[in-house]
């Protein structure tokens, strides 16, 4: 068995594509830097969680760290998220760890404090 494991950052997704842009964009330091990492979408958007996970098993991958790229945990990650990760899981046999929404990260506050003092010195 593999000890490879694999990072989703799961966006909402949108059926505009300047949405998904937007996170393909914010995930892109991620992508770059983490190993075995991937953007996937709950719905409305392409690839998939469950394209995703599905694809991470061809790759014979079999741990894979859902994390979601929210601010909150509405009823989203609180309902429908691990449904379909418990799904997933009976379904191909891998675990999935969901962890807490990006939005509960302390860093995140101080990242938009800094965008903000940023945009005040520029005005």
């Amino acid at each position: 068995m593999s000890t490879r494991q694999q990072i989703i950052l799961l966006a909402h997704g949108s059926s505009d594509q300047r949405w998904c842009d937007t996170f393909e964009k914010l995930a892109a330091p991620t992508l770059a830097s983490v190993p075995d990492s991937r953007v996937a979408y709950m719905e409305l958007s392409s690839p998939s969680l469950q394209d995703a996970i599905a694809e991470g098993v061809v790759q014979e991958i079999h741990h894979f760290t859902v994390v979601p790229l929210f601010l909150a945990a509405g009823r989203h990650l609180r309902k429908d998220v691990p449904e379909m990760l418990k799904e997933l899981e009976s379904k191909h046999g891998v675990s999935i760890t969901l962890q807490p929404p990006v939005g509960e990260n302390p860093e995140l506050g101080r990242a938009i404090r800094d965008v903000v003092q940023k945009t005040l010195a520029e005005v």
